[in-house]
């Protein structure tokens, strides 16, 4: 199986990691991810203001250069990546009016009209496939964190909404457990981060303690951003209560290749 990807400017700098380990385990599924030959920076935050088509052109502009590729699926493993250009698909798809002009505008590109796919690589991996590939059982507890941007809003959702298990599923496929953890889907504090440390250093605090007294080994997640939030915060959780206990924070795509390759 083949299946382009967008990469996102992350995945290339402070999230390598992800990408190295997440190429790797699709290889070992059989599964390649063809990275788009020509990229940009999707935009980074969707919009929530309607009328803000300025903010769409850089998502539209990566859907084009599939397009022109030849794709009709594409994927990609940042969740930020992910909502920004699903609901600009979206939009493109419902919207003819903020299209006519997105597309007017755009003079030097084709016309597009939403027909490219976005696909989470959750969404592809299957339960059977992996576990014919293991080669070493995790034997470990595990808290999937979704955060927000994977479900949020419920129509570009990759799982239930409320409740999702796909990650869960998958650590299951691996040989691990996955521990009951309510707190999954909370807001990390996002772009927070950077006008007010304090505020996402109270929300990691109560996100890795819950993983904690729920039975966590460790917390996985697809986002490079609740990554950065909830494992490098750790140190300044630290400084606000001295009996904070951390926990090692881990792509999905890490304790997978941990797995598969024995």
């Amino acid at each position: 199986m083949k299946i382009a990807y967008y990469p996102g400017c992350t995945l290339k700098t402070d999230a390598k990691k992800f990408e190295e380990s997440a190429i790797k385990v699709f290889k070992i599924l059989d599964i390649e991810l063809i990275e788009l030959k020509k990229w940009y920076c999707c935009g980074t935050v969707y919009s929530l203001t309607k009328d803000n088509l300025m903010y769409r052109l850089a998502a539209i502009r990566n859907l084009i250069k599939a397009k022109e590729e030849g794709y009709d699926r594409l994927t990609t493993l940042c969740s930020v990546c992910y909502n920004t250009l699903k609901q600009a698909n979206e939009m493109a798809r419902n919207d003819k009016e903020a299209m006519n002009k997105i597309n007017s505008f755009m003079d030097e590109e084709i016309d597009y009209d939403g027909s490219v796919e976005i696909i989470h690589p959750l969404e592809i991996l299957k339960e059977d496939k992996i576990r014919e590939k293991v080669k070493k059982p995790l034997n470990k507890k595990y808290a999937s964190y979704y955060g927000c941007l994977l479900l949020r809003p419920k129509s570009i959702a990759i799982d239930e909404f409320e409740n999702p298990r796909i990650m869960e599923r998958i650590i299951e496929a691996c040989g691990g457990k996955a521990i009951n953890f309510p707190l999954k889907n909370e807001c990390c504090g996002s772009y927070i981060v950077a006008s007010d440390k304090q505020a996402v250093a109270e929300r990691c605090y109560r996100i890795v303690s819950n993983a904690r007294r729920n039975g966590a080994d460790a917390i996985i997640t697809s986002c490079p951003l609740c990554h950065f939030n909830l494992n490098e915060i750790q140190e300044e959780v630290k400084r606000n209560y001295t009996s904070f206990s951390g926990l090692p924070v881990l792509y999905f795509s890490e304790i997978m290749l941990e797995a598969l390759e024995g």
